[in-house]
């Protein structure tokens, strides 16, 4: 049902999968649990983050939504389910600063046209600066390649295509990477724009991608924990919105079916505006006394 009805991903049935089998090892059969069964959960998980476990039962919700949809069942049983109240956690953020110095070393290490330097490059190109997932652009077909419009044609989840810019730097790295990417595959004719480096028709693994960047990131002196596909794409959303971006523009690029996912990025901006009104404004914590005299006089006279 996942699969032909909602169209969801591979990495999203696969997660199901592994919450399903998961509970089962607990439970047993899990089309037989009654809810003072499903209940114990709550101590069978009870290490888990709260994330995790909203994410395990409502995979549980759904399949026995399933079940009674498909007339396997009478009755649900889900309300027997722990209800953690898990608070979607702020994405991770490389500074400007931080930004730079990763594309500094990548750049000073392509410098001598290393196949793998200037496919990691690219990599982080189109990361950073189209904002793509992890899987989105590991799996990149060469047919996605922008022959005139400079935009890529993007297939995310649940089979959702979409459309996203390509900047200039990033389709100058694409251009090299091109040129070198023949010479850099072993035999196997991949039609993947990152082909495996072992032989076949395969491609770069999100593994491998997120290797290679905590790996850069060391060596660009930048806490490699810091680090990862994902990152970057929080660093492309939050910049373009530091920048004016439009929240809705921001959804249709990074690929969202609901805006509630985008709108994540605003409360990240807020926490940068009000980092800005503690360190500039005169009430702030940070503003140094005496710096606006004038503002000062008024206040005290106002009191």
């Amino acid at each position: 049902m996942l699969a032909a009805q909602r169209g969801a991903a591979l990495n999203t049935l696969a997660a199901y999968r592994r919450d399903l089998a998961g509970a089962e090892e607990v439970l047993g059969d899990l089309t037989k649990a009654d809810p003072a069964a499903l209940a114990t959960l709550g101590a069978a998980w009870a290490d888990l983050a709260p994330a995790s476990l909203a994410r395990k039962c409502s995979a549980l919700r759904q399949f026995y939504g399933f079940l009674v949809d498909e007339g396997l069942r009478a009755d649900d049983p889900s309300p027997g389910l722990p209800r953690p109240r898990a608070r979607r956690p702020l994405p991770r953020l490389l500074t400007h600063a931080e930004i730079e110095l990763l594309f500094t070393r990548a750049e000073d290490e392509a410098s001598a046209d290393s196949p793998a330097a200037v496919r990691l490059l690219t990599l982080i190109e189109m990361l950073y600066g189209s904002g793509l997932r992890a899987t989105e652009l590991v799996s990149l077909p060469l047919s996605a390649i922008p022959r005139d419009a400079p935009f890529l044609t993007v297939t995310g989840k649940g089979g959702a295509q979409r459309m996203v810019p390509v900047g200039s730097r990033a389709t100058k790295a694409l251009s090299r990477w091109l040129a070198l990417r023949a010479s850099a595959q072993k035999a196997g004719g991949s039609k993947h724009l990152f082909p495996s480096r072992s032989a076949g028709t395969g491609h770069l693994t999100r593994n491998r991608l997120f290797q290679l960047l905590r790996e850069l990131a060391s060596r660009a002196g930048i806490a490699p924990e810091k680090v990862s596909p994902h990152v970057l794409r929080h660093a492309f959303a939050t910049h373009l919105l530091e920048g004016g971006a439009d929240l809705r523009v921001l959804q249709t690029l990074l690929g969202h079916a609901d805006i509630a996912t985008t709108q994540i990025y605003t409360h990240v901006d807020s926490a940068r505006l009000v980092a800005l009104v503690n360190a500039r404004h005169p009430l702030g914590n940070g503003y140094e006394p005496g710096a606006n005299p004038d503002f000062l006089a008024r206040r005290a006279s106002a009191d």
